[in-house]
């Protein structure tokens, strides 16, 4: 089987409610931010990375959050201003952004919806 993407990279586009205890990404600006990814993957013309936005992500805390799969690399914090780091970096050239990796700790405290 073929995969068509070697990058599969998920942006957390979630909206809670104003005022909601945990936040959003979508609040955070990730709407803009997941917009801005896929235009820059396809200007830098990045073969194999899809860019979608996703349902929580469960790290809301860390937001705006970006996931790369399969590498399995989760970025926390991510803004508009950090897009073309990511595109050169970690989808173009696969070195890390180790300011934006979610630590494994971060990982393992996630919390529930």
């Amino acid at each position: 089987m073929t995969i068509p993407f070697d990058h599969h990279v998920f942006v957390c586009t979630n909206r809670r409610p104003d005022g909601h205890p945990r936040g959003s990404c979508a609040a955070k600006g990730s709407e803009a931010l997941r917009d801005a990814l896929k235009s820059a993957v396809k200007e830098a013309g990045v073969p194999g990375v899809r860019i979608n936005g996703s349902g929580c992500l469960d790290f809301c805390e860390h937001g705006p959050v970006v996931v790369d799969h399969p590498r399995n690399v989760w970025w926390k914090g991510v803004s508009t201003g950090d897009v073309a780091r990511l595109v050169a970096g970690p989808l173009a050239a696969g070195t890390a952004l180790p300011d934006l990796e979610m630590s494994e700790a971060e990982l393992r405290r996630g919390t529930r919806v």
